[in-house]
């Protein structure tokens, strides 16, 4: 059993832990990266079980997720974090793609695929914060990826930067069949091999300019670019961002997974008929009038 440390606006394992600010209906979502020595040869994963960093932080990590989904419909806006040593990250990724044939390895990957797919099905909106301190390294990356968006501090003097492996290549595909980078450059497929083989870390400017992340405001826009991101888009109609997101988030070709997850009709049939939008007072019967919506902000 995980055993995490509840209280009313709070839930924390032992590597990721979930802050939750009712007032403001956004979560906040940090997950820790490995400390200390990590095992490094199959025995030695074998002997660790589920105190092995990527298994126990991906077990964590979908537990938050199932929380947030069936206890938290209001909270709308996930703000994700990561907090550790990128190098750290990226030495477990060598491992894993080292000894991908072993049994529990091959497991302990697909764990990882699918609770990454779980992020990306599920309904909220995922704000990436990466800062000095934080590990969006290889595998952790992916959830800067699976973000509606990112923000990256640019900021010369406090070192801040992003890091690709092996993990962001193929083993996380999502439900189209994409790995994220693929999914992100569908447009300009030949960028995937270019920011792959780059081979070094990617600071603000340089993860801006290869189209990694959204945004890197520097230190004097920061704060208030962050507050303003996050407030608006928690001000929005839940139902329209459900659509939206489950739309933009599955570029590509089509599957049985995003024909029932992402289909562009069946949400909008969906959206529409919802009161948020035809109600007394939802958006499409306020539109032209001096009227302000009003809504349910209950995600489902």
């Amino acid at each position: 059993p995980l055993n995490p440390e509840e209280g009313p606006d709070h839930v924390r394992y032992s590597t990721v832990s979930l802050e939750i600010d009712r007032a403001r209906r956004v979560g906040t979502l940090t997950v820790h990266g490995p400390e200390g020595t990590q095992p490094d040869t199959p025995d030695a994963i074998l002997a660790a079980g589920d105190r092995y960093w990527p298994l126990r932080a991906f077990r964590e990590l979908d537990d938050a997720l199932l929380r947030l989904r069936i206890l938290e419909p209001m909270i709308g806006t996930i703000v994700v974090k990561t907090v550790g040593d990128p190098a750290a990250v990226l030495a477990v990724d060598e491992t894993l793609l080292k000894h991908k044939d072993h049994w529990l390895v091959r497991e302990i990957i697909h764990f990882m695929k699918r609770t990454l797919k779980r992020m990306d099905l599920t309904s909220r909106s995922f704000f990436a914060i990466i800062e000095p301190g934080s590990c969006f390294a290889g595998s952790l990356f992916e959830l800067a990826l699976s973000a509606d968006r990112s923000y990256m501090l640019d900021d010369p003097e406090r070192p801040n930067t992003i890091a690709l492996s092996g993990m962001n290549a193929g083993p996380l595909t999502m439900s189209n069949g994409l790995t994220r980078l693929q999914t992100r450059f569908l447009g300009t497929p030949e960028r995937v091999d270019e920011v792959l083989s780059e081979g070094e870390p990617f600071d603000a400017m340089a993860a801006l300019d290869a189209g990694l992340i959204t945004f890197a405001p520097d230190e004097l826009d920061w704060d208030d670019e962050v507050r303003l991101a996050v407030e608006g888009r928690a001000a929005f109609s839940p139902d329209a961002l459900t659509g939206m997101e489950a739309n933009l988030r599955f570029a590509g070709p089509e599957t049985m997974e995003t024909k029932i997850f992402g289909r562009l009709s069946a949400w909008q049939n969906w959206i529409f008929i919802r009161p948020n939008a035809v109600g007394e007072n939802g958006a499409l019967t306020a539109y032209g009038t001096q009227k302000r919506p009003e809504f349910d902000f209950n995600r489902t």
